[in-house]
């Protein structure tokens, strides 16, 4: 099939693992032997430069065009116009005239000249329960009419344990893809520390039924005293302003070494070495996610596990769609979180070898695409 597949890489560049999850699918697509074609919209205010040509979103989207192979299926495209970066646009209003499936991530390519021609219009959702409640509650335009289909890695998502909207769609559920011989088994350790890469707040928080769904700031908070409950390093490279000084002072009282994201992650190449190199994941979850119950888990977490490094990770009700205590752990307490510290650390190798195999049962980019082209009855 022909497909198009649009997201954000180059809209906030030098987030490598942002641009990895992006990179999943397109890759995944391309290694089922689908011609898949990458489309990214960028608005004018996220432009870093005087024009898109030269601006800093050009080099890094020409940077990973280029070291992916995608150079000559890839665009970069100015919002509300025609100017682009790689294909220009009379190529693209071409290709959506003769394309199979696009998968949209939020929605966020929106010129109905390229989406309207294209007869299954996919909104692929990887943050559940934000999009959902934008939309219900708070009266935003998340784009949903613009589809026929629709898909979330919120694996909860429209069953009983999740309060969460459905906004009038039948949402297919699906886990996060991973293209295993782009993450091999790394063989050493590089970063002794359970690790992580993230932001402490990215966007607003929200209120749904006198709950409050929150950023990653909001659950950690809860876990400030974890490291006097372990002898583990814990190192997590996050994106915190200096401003965050009450934060800031918890967690260096509270003896976390925190890392910065910008310097060992800021593309593809540094942030797979970094989370290859560490000894695990402590994955901590935005607190929307928690609330929600969706069944959301983290295509961080997953090149974490492809790579043989064990997960430990706060539950977000994935513990009922995935299998849990050999090289994944999940933990609702700070007693939790240690004690699986402790039975990752008791038996290391073998829990390294059970994260990679989950990585093959379950995430590996070849079954969950087969699977969800199939669910979506687009296969070819």
């Amino acid at each position: 099939m022909r497909i198009i597949f649009s997201g954000m890489i180059a809209g906030d560049p030098h987030h490598g693992g942002a641009t990895w999850a992006v990179l999943q699918y397109v890759l995944g697509l391309q290694r089922l032997g689908h011609e898949v074609f990458f489309v990214e919209p960028v608005k004018v205010k996220s432009i870093h430069g005087n024009s898109l040509t030269d601006s800093k979103n050009a080099a890094y989207f020409r940077s990973v065009m280029h070291d992916f192979g995608l150079e000559n299926c890839s665009a970069l495209l100015l919002e509300g116009g025609t100017q682009t970066v790689g294909l220009d646009h009379a190529t693209l209003l071409s290709l959506a005239a003769r394309t199979d499936v696009i998968f949209n991530i939020s929605g966020m390519l929106a010129d109905p000249a390229l989406l309207e021609p294209i007869p299954r219009r996919v909104y692929l959702d990887l943050d559940p329960a934000f999009i959902q409640l934008w939309h219900s509650e708070y009266g935003i335009d998340m784009r949903f009419d613009a589809h026929t289909d629709f898909v979330t890695v919120g694996l909860s998502l429209g069953l009983p344990q999740c309060p969460i909207p459905t906004c009038g769609r039948n949402w297919l559920t699906t886990t996060q893809p991973v293209v295993l011989d782009e993450w091999p088994v790394s063989q050493c350790i590089t970063t002794d520390a359970l690790t992580t890469v993230g932001n402490w707040r990215g966007y607003g928080s929200v209120e749904f039924r006198g709950e409050h769904y929150g950023q990653r700031a909001h659950s950690m908070r809860k876990f400030f005293e974890l490291p006097g409950r372990t002898t583990q390093k814990l190192a997590p490279a996050l994106a915190i302003h200096a401003d965050e000084e009450k934060d800031l002072a918890a967690l260096a009282a509270n003896h976390w070494t925190l890392l910065d994201p910008a310097k060992i992650a800021s593309t593809p190449a540094r942030y797979r070495e970094f989370v290859s190199g560490s000894k695990g994941e402590l994955g901590l979850a935005k607190s929307g996610y928690v609330a929600s119950r969706c069944g959301w888990f983290s295509d961080r977490s997953v090149c974490y596990l492809a790579s043989g490094r064990p997960v430990i990770a706060q539950d977000t009700g994935f513990g009922g769609h995935l299998p849990t205590g050999d090289g994944l752990f999940v933990f609702d307490t700070i007693e939790e979180a240690a004690a699986s510290i402790d039975a990752m650390n008791s038996d290391y190798p073998r829990h390294c070898r059970a994260a990679r195999l989950l990585a093959e049962d379950y995430f590996d980019s070849r079954k969950v695409l087969t699977h969800l082209l199939e669910k979506l009855e687009v296969a070819a």
